[in-house]
């Protein structure tokens, strides 16, 4: 997930006084000192955060579905860099086949057979996690995020399109709030989304008195981890053994399907 630089918050700390209040991101430049030509282009490129309504059920889904089948790839083939044992591993078999087969021919085609399997099953693992989520809390947004206090869903609409989702749950027994589905629309990524998703959050959590804001991310990309950090968290846990919901665990899929999970973590006030 996993987007930031022109539309950010950084001009922008104030937090709102209602839960019904929509937020409007722009460039730093005040539209009120541009021509109006100029102030009509900065409305067109202003984001506005907003609560979700039951309207943008089917855009917000489709947002979602989309950046959750980006990760099959990354995770197939991007993420085997950061598995090192699993390329030695690689590498053994390879050798292996080798001195078992003793064919050339075959000992060069078993890395494509090896990383083609790897996407096979990172697409069997991501496609049973998100049939999960789209039957569970993406299913009903309201019922899990608008309706109890503790936690929201909101939607960034830009000219009038939803182009990014982001939410918030709340943790009563650790006076916590997880930040959750946060995804941007790859047509409009680069434009600070992200971000300004990410700190609606923040601001939401400070106005319910949370003490932390924490979340857990198995991005692949870089981008996703800087973007966190950017925003004040901290890194406070990674495994490589993390369990996504839809996995058999079945030796094919511990063998073709790795994946490193971070935990982060903000602290906004003492415990």
């Amino acid at each position: 997930m996993v987007c930031e630089t022109k539309i950010v918050a950084d001009e922008h700390d104030a937090i709102p006084g209602s839960k019904k209040e929509s937020m409007m991101w722009s460039s730093p430049a005040s539209s009120a000192a541009l021509n109006p030509a100029e102030a009509k282009d900065a409305r067109k490129d202003a984001v506005f955060i907003r609560e979700f309504e039951r309207g943008d059920q089917q855009e917000v889904r489709r947002i979602f579905y989309e950046g959750i089948m980006e990760r099959i790839p990354n995770t197939a083939f991007r993420g085997l860099r950061q598995q090192p044992r699993t390329q030695l591993l690689y590498a053994f078999l390879t050798v292996m086949c080798f001195f078992v087969t003793k064919s050339v021919t075959l000992t060069c085609c078993a890395p494509l057979l090896l990383v083609g399997a790897r996407y096979y099953y990172s697409r069997k693992v991501i496609q049973s996690y998100l049939d999960c989520a789209l039957h569970t809390d993406m299913a009903d947004i309201e019922t899990y995020y608008m309706t109890p206090t503790g936690s929201c869903f909101w939607v960034a609409v830009l000219d009038g399109q939803v182009v990014g989702i982001v939410a918030a749950q709340g943790r009563e027994d650790d006076n916590t709030v997880e930040l959750r589905r946060m995804s941007v629309d790859s047509r409009y990524r680069g434009k600070g989304i992200a971000k300004a998703l990410g700190r609606r959050v923040l601001e939401f959590a400070v106005r319910k008195t949370y003490t932390a804001v924490v979340l857990g991310t198995t991005a692949v990309k870089l981008a996703a981890h800087k973007l966190y950090e950017s925003l004040g968290f901290r890194r406070t846990g990674q495994s490589e053994d993390y369990r996504l919901p839809g996995m058999s665990r079945s030796v094919l899929e511990r063998l073709f399907f790795q994946i490193r999970y971070s935990r982060y973590r903000l602290q906004l006030r003492e415990e």
